[in-house]
């Protein structure tokens, strides 16, 4: 086949090697989020609820491997209950063991219990940079998503209509990682997320595009 005029990064990630957490390997990954929730608690005005932690299935990039989480606030701010979301990721050590774990996190306000109209709920961080040539490239995106329509098997996260990477929908729960944002090829490409049924029916679709009129860093 001849050269593509437009040459996406596709499947750049390992796919989920662990289920849920579990055990001391769980409390290990809770320690190091909730301490980090911490860290912006005066911000978000109220800490994660540790008891709601709800942990999604785990992607490696680079070597390292990134495990998402979201969690509840422990309390209303301002008549909303806020939602901490973010990742803990590790670098495994040459005995194959996890190293010094390395947590992410932010808050939001703007929540699928405040959205009855949402398909999905999409949460996302840049976690690198794709280069191409001439000054072309993307940002590197963890996505960790709930469905909120019944009967999706899979996820898919498309650039310009091409798959760029898949995930089963485990749990009611999947995590993606794909170039998004990028730039040089015309205008601006973003990822869209969608999910599929038994039937490899498309039953729901969001972009990971926000406009500047958008609150928060959570897409819906």
């Amino acid at each position: 086949m001849p050269p593509v005029a437009r040459p996406f990064p596709r499947f750049i990630s390992d796919s989920p090697q662990e289920g849920r957490p579990y055990g001391r390997w769980e409390e290990r990954l809770a320690e190091a989020f909730v301490g980090a929730c911490g860290d912006i608690a005066s911000e978000a005005g109220t800490q994660v609820d540790a008891e709601s932690l709800r942990w999604f299935p785990d992607r490696t990039w680079g070597g390292r491997t990134h495990v998402p989480v979201i969690g509840r606030g422990s309390g209303e701010v301002d008549g909303v209950v806020p939602e901490f979301f973010g990742h803990v990721s590790f670098l495994r050590t040459e005995t194959g063991e996890p190293g010094q774990l390395t947590p992410w996190v932010d808050f939001t306000d703007v929540t699928a219990e405040e959205n009855d109209d949402w398909q999905i709920d999409l949460n996302d961080d840049v976690i690198g940079t794709w280069h191409a040539d001439g000054g072309r490239g993307g940002e590197v995106t963890l996505i960790w998503g709930t469905p909120l329509v019944r009967g999706a098997i899979a996820a898919t996260a498309e650039l310009a209509g091409e798959v760029v990477d898949q995930a089963a929908v485990n749990e009611g729960r999947f995590t993606l990682i794909a170039v998004d944002a990028v730039s040089g090829f015309g205008d601006e490409i973003f990822l869209d997320v969608k999910l599929w049924d038994r039937r490899l029916r498309e039953i729901a679709t969001e972009s990971l595009y926000a406009d500047e009129d958008d609150d928060g860093d959570e897409a819906e």
